[in-house]
């Protein structure tokens, strides 16, 4: 066994050992998150060690969903509580926790990296409250099939919004998270600049603006799966997509896809718990257990998704090739310094204060 992993999976083991929960009963919980091969991910990397685990052993069902607040809202609500975690964007972590939607978790849990950092401080990014668990880094990419164009090829978010120089089709989502940065990169505002661009007077309209040349090209999508098929099918030549999604589709059935990285906008995905759930000692087992550094990595295994933890990252490091089949995975990675050179970090604060009008506007957009 593998030196880092031995000592990696002693602290989980410690730190699950050490949970003070108030009763041992191994509970079903419900784990909520989006579908496709990012679930499975998690399916193999948490609940499967999970429930092989003698420190908890409880059955993990899951639920997909295609995000927002409104179902855990009604739960709460109600009282009814059948989602004991979720899987949730940057900004509903915010929103909701300070909505009181989520359970305010102890801190002092949860498994130590390997130099004994506490979690919280071996993250990539500052804690936002205390209601989340870190999970993964993923962003939204361009990507076209090979073979769809002839000469030059498309290789920056400029030329995703550039119908004449690349004909067909674009497949877009639903929502208009990443939309925004998108379309501003694409209209020639650097990456570094895109935030202040999207807090300027006219900068909003500027990226709608943008859109405009777009939209008689567009095919919307609401399922991680449908960007893929339409290009695979050449309904669309070019889609934006999760970057796993694709990654996945390349690295396990190597599918044609060229990735691009340009433009990218890069998300953080943390785990939450239901204010409220009635099986409270086995949603924070699951959790101490999914947020520790081997199961972080693991993930990895099976989708190119990257660790929020620094200790987990350094597994995956150390241990390439990673990707269970035989592949290295860390050039898949999206928030490697080189697929960043052209991409932007999205702002959670921004998109939980401006997410709402945004998501309107954006509405309006796509039936206009």
């Amino acid at each position: 066994m593998n030196v880092i992993k031995l000592i990696i999976g002693t602290f989980t083991s410690l730190a699950l050992g050490m949970v003070g929960f108030a009763s041992q009963a191994m509970a079903d919980i419900t784990v909520v998150s989006w579908g496709g091969a990012y679930t499975m991910s998690q399916q193999k990397a948490y609940s499967d060690t999970f429930s092989d685990s003698p420190l908890v052993g409880g059955k993990v069902n899951w639920v997909n969903y295609n995000g927002g607040l409104g179902e855990v809202r009604a739960q709460v609500e109600s009282g009814n509580i059948t989602w004991d975690i979720v899987d949730v964007l940057p900004s509903d972590a915010r929103v909701g926790c300070d909505e009181g939607l989520f359970e305010e978790l102890p801190r002092d849990v949860f498994a130590k990296a390997p130099d004994g950092t506490p979690m919280d401080e071996d993250l990539y990014v500052s804690l936002p409250n205390d209601c989340v668990v870190p999970q993964i880094w993923w962003s939204y990419m361009a990507f076209y099939k090979k073979g769809t164009f002839s000469g030059t090829q498309p290789s920056t978010i400029a030329d995703f919004f550039n119908v004449k120089k690349f004909p067909g089709k674009r497949g877009i989502h639903t929502w208009g998270n990443a939309m925004i940065e998108m379309a501003l990169m694409a209209d020639g505002v650097a990456a570094k600049d895109v935030d202040k661009v999207m807090d300027s007077p006219g900068g909003i309209d500027r990226a709608f603006a943008k859109l405009d040349t777009i939209k008689d090209h567009v095919v919307f999508w609401s399922s991680g799966a449908k960007p893929l098929e339409l290009v695979s099918s050449g309904e669309v030549s070019m889609a934006l997509a999760y970057n796993g999604r694709v990654g996945a589709a390349i690295l396990s059935e190597n599918a044609p896809f060229v990735p691009i990285w340009d433009g990218q906008v890069l998300e953080e995905e943390w785990l939450v718990m239901v204010k409220g759930t009635p099986n409270y000692d086995e949603a924070l087992r699951f959790l101490v257990h999914a947020s520790a550094p081997a199961q972080q990595a693991g993930q990895a295994k099976w989708i190119n998704y990257g660790p929020m933890r620094k200790s987990g990252m350094a597994i995956l490091q150390a241990n390439e090739p990673f990707f269970h089949t035989g592949a290295n995975i860390m050039p898949h990675m999206p928030n490697t310094d080189e697929h960043m050179k052209g991409g932007v970090y999205a702002n959670p604060d921004w998109w939980a204060d401006n997410g709402a009008s945004i998501s309107e506007r954006y509405k309006a957009w796509m039936g206009q």
